[in-house]
């Protein structure tokens, strides 16, 4: 069995699977964006209290499998970390310090499963992902 972590009037494991794609499902995730990003996705659920515990990256898409507190929605975390993560994306690598109107890295909605017993089945999943991509690459995409 997993173990339960505690809220102050609760006991908790909830994890996610989560999917979501650039805009456009362009083939973006690669090289320097995918250095950047790993690092601040796991900055960015920090900041809210959420643990990524397993994560991978594609040319195409994003899979991530988070503990997230059950004191935020998932739909807020991420939102959170799709925005943040575009924000600093625009600001890296197009030179923007303001005014981000208009930036768009990441296509609207994402996919969401629940993780139950099946934990294991999921990190297998993911850990395939880059096998699995047809134009894979040299680097590596697990954060």
């Amino acid at each position: 069995m997993s173990e339960f972590q505690s809220l102050s009037h609760s006991k908790w494991d909830c994890k996610y699977h989560l999917v979501f794609v650039p805009k456009w499902r362009k083939k973006i995730l690669y090289g320097k964006i995918r250095e950047f990003l790993i690092p601040k996705f796991r900055e960015l659920a920090l900041q809210k209290d959420c643990k990524i515990i397993k994560g991978n990256m594609v040319q195409d898409h994003v899979h991530m499998l988070i503990e997230i507190p059950p004191k935020y929605s998932v739909a807020e975390i991420v939102g959170y970390i799709k925005g943040k993560s575009a924000i600093a994306v625009a600001r890296q690598f197009s030179g923007r310090q303001r005014n981000f109107n208009g930036e768009q890295l990441w296509a609207r909605g994402y996919a969401v499963s629940t993780v139950g017993f099946e934990e294991a089945q999921i990190h297998a999943y993911i850990k395939n992902q880059e096998r699995l991509d047809s134009a894979g690459r040299d680097e590596s995409g697990e954060f």
